[in-house]
């Protein structure tokens, strides 16, 4: 979606007129208009009896049944970081484009979503973003520097800067649901699509770290010291992840799923305290859309019950965490995602068959089981052993399957 012009009557048409588009083909909806006194923006709202409902590309699919704990024939998989370096094709895209080139390109983050999961054969495509895209539209821009990661040039470290931040440019991240509605259609029922968004801490320690930290000082210490800021902080990533998040929904995603991933350096006392209210909006927020969703986050062992308690469908596990420990930690209730050691995509045959039976084995068969990483595919990681494991999840998970044969 372009970015808007700033005359109110060309925002409410303009607006309108594109989510009506893409509201076409929705047997019941009703339209909410409302203006944000003083903003010139316009926004719409979906309401169906209080719920956001998004249009399911693929809502029969064996993930979508296994993220539900419905019973299936074989165990689903899909892959973090599925379209990335140790791809030739996303490679040769590289060479031309910048990431967030691609990102905000839907052509080309179509054809880069579309192109892995059609070649490693998975369960579901996750669509290709990047985290941080909600960090512009708040009015913090960042860049990526080679072997660095993002940079933030000026990370928040008082209230002030954190009073200037802006909510209501969600609709400029309109392009990721673009490039998710391309692959929807593209796939139809055949392949569910995973939308995303970052979780509200590990955004805000990027913006206050400036890029990744080894032991986010300056975060814990506004968490600590500026409890008022950190909580104003938080709402205000909560308004438009949520919104950025139900806007992929709409345009067809399938399940979304919330990326904690520097949440594992907080205590449970720390979880409980200053994140654990923030992450529950935001999933509750997210489930009135009516598709799964998923929390991940790395290292998270111990908080993994904590985190269940934001409602979340699916917990995803890291390596770290032997999946039956960790599925038992939650009482079996709800699905849980994982738990591979990315490292293990560099071992021979024998060892990573023996490694993928022994996680099938921990799920036991039990309805709600999705196949994954620990964390993200590494750059270096042979393609032929990431084929060759989704190739054993399928043969393998034969034996543990408790459903009859469903639909892919």
């Amino acid at each position: 979606m372009p970015v808007l012009p700033t005359t109110k009557g060309s925002i409410r048409m303009k607006l309108l007129s594109w989510r009506l588009a893409r509201l076409s083909n929705r047997s019941y909806f009703s339209v909410l208009l409302c203006a944000l006194c003083g903003q010139g923006l316009w926004f719409v709202r979906l309401l169906d009896h209080g719920r956001f409902k998004g249009t399911m590309s693929a809502p029969n699919s064996r993930f979508v049944r296994a993220c539900r704990c419905e019973p299936v024939d074989v165990t689903p998989i899909w892959l973090m970081r599925q379209a990335g370096r140790y791809m030739a094709e996303y490679r040769a895209v590289r060479k031309k484009h910048s990431i967030l080139e691609i990102c905000k390109t839907p052509e080309i983050a179509a054809d880069v979503t579309i192109t892995a999961a059609e070649k490693l054969d998975v369960d579901a495509a996750i669509i290709f973003a990047d985290l941080l895209l909600p960090l512009e539209v708040m009015g913090m821009p960042f860049r990526f520097e080679a072997g660095e990661g993002p940079v933030i040039e000026r990370p928040l470290r008082a209230p002030k800067d954190i009073d200037a931040l802006v909510t209501n440019r969600a609709s400029e991240l309109g392009y990721v649901a673009e490039s998710v509605s391309r692959v929807a259609k593209h796939f139809g029922s055949k392949l569910p699509v995973i939308g995303f968004c970052g979780a509200p801490f590990t955004l805000a320690s990027y913006m206050i770290e400036g890029g990744g930290s080894r032991n986010y000082i300056h975060t814990k210490k506004m968490m600590y010291t500026e409890s008022a800021a950190w909580r104003m902080l938080m709402h205000k990533l909560v308004d438009v992840l949520a919104a950025y998040a139900a806007e992929q929904v709409t345009a067809g995603a399938d399940a979304l799923q919330i990326f904690d991933s520097w949440v594992g350096c907080l205590s449970v006392e720390d979880y409980r305290q200053y994140v654990l209210p923030f992450a529950t909006d935001l999933v509750q927020r997210l489930r009135k859309t009516g598709v799964p969703i998923i929390y991940f986050g790395t290292d998270t062992a111990t908080l993994l019950p904590s985190m269940k308690e934001t409602g979340a469908d699916v917990m995803g596990v890291d390596w770290r965490f032997p999946l039956d420990n960790a599925w038992s930690s939650l009482n079996f209730k709800g699905a849980v995602q994982g738990n591979l050691d990315p490292v293990l995509l560099f071992a021979g045959e024998k060892e990573l068959r023996a490694r993928t039976d022994a996680i099938l084995r921990q799920a036991g068969g039990r309805p709600g089981h999705i196949f994954n990483l620990g964390h993200g595919i590494l750059p270096e990681t042979p393609v032929e052993n990431v084929r060759a494991l989704v190739d054993f999840v399928r043969e393998l998970s034969t034996a543990y399957s408790a459903g009859a044969a469903q639909p892919k």
